[in-house]
């Protein structure tokens, strides 16, 4: 079982400013995106936009165990993409009716802000629509669980009933969120779904502390909770190909309960183009 430190209310000020920096990019990709553009279009954006924040991704040269460096500003997922990515994975321009999932991370005064969104490119399906209203509805239900006291599974529980009972959809199998702060990824280990067998999500009995930096986010798709990639790249895929979506608040727990410090996300419009 893991946990991630607690962080000082001046620390607090830092993650916050960090976490608007993230909400500020989404809200001119949202005014910027358009149909026709290609990914490699709006991660250039991306790029721009950041240096005018006076901030720098964190994603760009990122590495994991068995991966080349992450190539891009931002993570670019469309449709049956589900995490991870990379401007350059499809050269397809934006068509009506397609779902963008824009993870953007950033470093700022030593800081990380982590947050993602999904849009819909001009128009979208009913389908679409009650895929991206599980999304939101399953990440807000799931952060009213993160206060003091509660364990990681009352998150996990949320989510899932929200998304795989209410809705019929699928979490993805694999993926989850993570404690955040200084480096982009740190424990606990933020699962979506409940764990199925003993030992199977240790974290899962992590205490919620005031303090505590968490990047939540239930990414969900359609038809399966399995996913398929291709070997040594980024991008995770549905395993059979359905829409899929992202979203991803940063939160920090505080002694009255969860506060949302990418607040203004939900704000965003939902169709975009």
């Amino acid at each position: 079982m893991s946990r991630i430190p607690p962080i000082s209310a001046s620390e607090a000020d830092l993650a916050y400013e960090s976490a608007q920096k993230v909400v500020e990019t989404h809200r001119r990709l949202a005014g910027f995106i358009k149909e026709g553009m290609t990914l490699a279009q709006i991660d250039a954006f991306v790029g721009q936009t950041l240096e005018d924040l006076g901030c720098k991704s964190c994603f760009l040269g990122y590495r994991v165990p068995r991966s080349p460096a992450f190539p891009s500003h931002a993570c670019l997922s469309l449709n049956e993409c589900v995490v991870h990515g990379t401007a350059a994975y499809t050269s397809k321009p934006l068509a009506p009716g397609d779902l963008l999932s824009i993870d953007v991370g950033v470093l700022n005064r030593g800081w990380i802000g982590d947050a993602a969104w999904t849009y819909a490119i001009s128009e979208r399906t009913e389908l679409a629509e009650r895929l991206m209203r599980a999304g939101t509805e399953s990440i807000s239900r799931g952060v009213e669980q993160l206060k003091p006291g509660n364990t990681l599974l009352e998150w996990a529980r949320a989510v899932q009933t929200c998304v795989e009972k209410e809705y019929g959809f699928h979490l993805t199998k694999g993926l989850g969120g993570h404690g955040y702060g200084r480096k982009l990824h740190g424990p606990p280990f933020v699962s979506n779904s409940m764990p199925s067998f003993p030992g199977e999500w240790p974290d899962s009995r992590v205490v919620c502390e005031p303090g505590m930096l968490l990047a939540v986010e239930p990414m969900i798709a359609v038809g399966t909770g399995n996913t398929k990639n291709r070997s040594k790249e980024w991008p995770v895929f549905t395993a059979d190909g359905s829409l899929s979506v992202h979203y991803e608040h940063d939160v920090l727990v505080t002694e009255s309960g969860p506060r949302v410090l990418t607040e203004g996300l939900q704000d965003l419009p939902e169709i975009v183009g």
